[in-house]
């Protein structure tokens, strides 16, 4: 596929856009040293097949690609392959990957302007379809314009997996809608926080939730909520 550059249209609208993740009772998605699979029960991991087969895309950063090197395919539910979207600013997603070696031509690696050219190259030449997207002063991608982006590639709805900086992002940015959370009955102490720091200094400018749904499901505990525009 060929490469969108960063002077390209802005496109009106954004997706809808679904975080979900598993913790444990402490909020912990990973324990001190990363690990993380699995977290949930079997039972939760057939509701994230669900979700992916009802979502246009499912995004996740390049620390979950490099770490877990996720499939992002939807095989415990009935339903299609949602588009695999990458948020990798410095165009580091292995050739390797499964998010390139299945269907790669499903696959979008969103770079920033500074990626390394001969990068790029190579995920261009695994067939996937690489975007330029502005960056932020840190260097990591400007997540609204990356949204933007993929509605323009005709996507309504983007369900998020991690990590927990992305998810963070978002969160701070006001761009979720919707917040799908499987707590397991688990505690490991230290570890690797789902969400991080959100610039919330008074507990009346904590996000909330419209509309909030719990469920047994398995072991785990499922809390679906839709936040409240702010």
């Amino acid at each position: 596929m060929g490469q969108d550059g960063a002077g390209g249209a802005h496109y009106v609208g954004r997706p809808e856009v679904t975080v979900k993740y598993a913790q444990t009772l402490d909020g912990r998605i990973a324990t001190k040293t990363g690990s993380s699979q699995w977290i949930s029960g079997e039972a939760s991991l057939k509701l994230a097949h669900e979700l992916r087969a009802a979502h246009d895309a499912v995004l996740v950063g390049i620390g979950t690609v490099l770490r877990d090197n996720p499939r992002l395919t939807v095989r415990l539910a009935a339903g299609t392959d949602p588009l695999r979207v990458v948020a990798d600013s410095r165009a580091r997603t292995p050739p390797d990957s499964h998010v390139l070696k299945l269907a790669s031509n499903r696959t979008v690696v969103a770079i920033g302007t500074a990626a390394p050219r001969e990068r790029v190259e190579a995920l261009r030449e695994r067939g996937s379809r690489v975007i330029v997207v502005q960056t932020c002063q840190d260097g990591s991608l400007e997540l609204g314009d990356l949204l933007a982006r993929l509605a323009g590639l005709g996507v309504r709805s983007v369900l998020v997996e991690g990590g927990a900086r992305i998810v963070t992002s978002l969160l701070r940015a006001g761009l979720v809608s919707r917040l799908v959370i499987c707590i397991a009955p688990k505690v490991v102490g230290a570890g690797i926080e789902a969400v991080g720091d959100l610039r919330i200094r008074e507990l009346a400018d904590a996000l909330t939730f419209s509309n909030v749904e719990t469920r047994r499901l398995g072991d785990d505990l499922i809390f679906d909520g839709r936040l409240t525009p702010r």
